[in-house]
């Protein structure tokens, strides 16, 4: 019974990562200037990096973090990083595929930027925004703004992997929410007081 019990479970993990596998390459060969949904407007050619190729497209779902913390002019929202859950959906079935936090970069001793981890392989790609979208003609209001973020590091997976390592840009696109809150930080009993605001948006991967 052990035996049949331990078959059973392999061919169940091995299916499991042959349909991830499968989830991720129907998530491939998107174009460049690709918007979600007929009422989006076009893309911004400053987001569209030259010479590359989009190779993977997901949705993520998560927060924008602030803090609340003093300055000069009296405290303020300061931004200390995203979380968020990165998905493609196939058949109707949505597949995660990629995490997104902020972290270390250890191509840049250690600088805190933007990090996405594939869920499949562990691989990683760090970057930092090189093209900004805030005009709310594009973006609409009350979403934070869409981006174009270069790689400014990278790391394979344990096996080798390199769903994300590959990455040499990062579009973020097509934003909803996420922007700091207009209260909730004005008085000094609110200094250290952390807002998670959600948010959703695409991120476009190309090499």
């Amino acid at each position: 019974m052990v035996r049949r019990v331990a078959i059973f479970t392999n061919r169940w993990v091995a299916s499991r990562v042959l349909a991830a596998a499968g989830v991720v390459a129907l998530g491939l060969a998107v174009p460049a200037g690709a918007a979600a949904g007929p009422a989006q407007p076009a893309l911004p050619a400053v987001l569209i990096p030259d010479g590359a190729t989009p190779y993977l497209r997901t949705h993520a779902v998560g927060t924008q973090n602030y803090l609340c913390l003093a300055t000069g002019s009296g405290l303020a929202w300061r931004f200390i990083g995203p979380q968020a859950t990165l998905f493609v959906t196939v058949l109707g079935f949505e597949q995660q595929v990629t995490t997104h936090f902020l972290s270390p970069n250890p191509d840049e001793a250690g600088v805190s930027r933007a990090t996405w981890q594939a869920s499949f392989d562990s691989s990683r790609v760090w970057a930092l925004a090189s093209q900004i979208v805030d005009d709310p003609a594009v973006i609409g209001t009350g979403n934070i703004p869409w981006l174009l973020l270069q790689r400014v590091g990278a790391r394979r997976g344990p096996t080798g992997g390199s769903l994300l390592s590959q990455a040499t840009w990062i579009q973020r696109v097509n934003t909803v929410g996420g922007v700091a809150p207009a209260t909730g930080c004005s008085q000094s009993t609110d200094t250290g007081r952390i807002a998670l605001v959600p948010y959703s948006t695409d991120y476009v991967f190309f090499h």
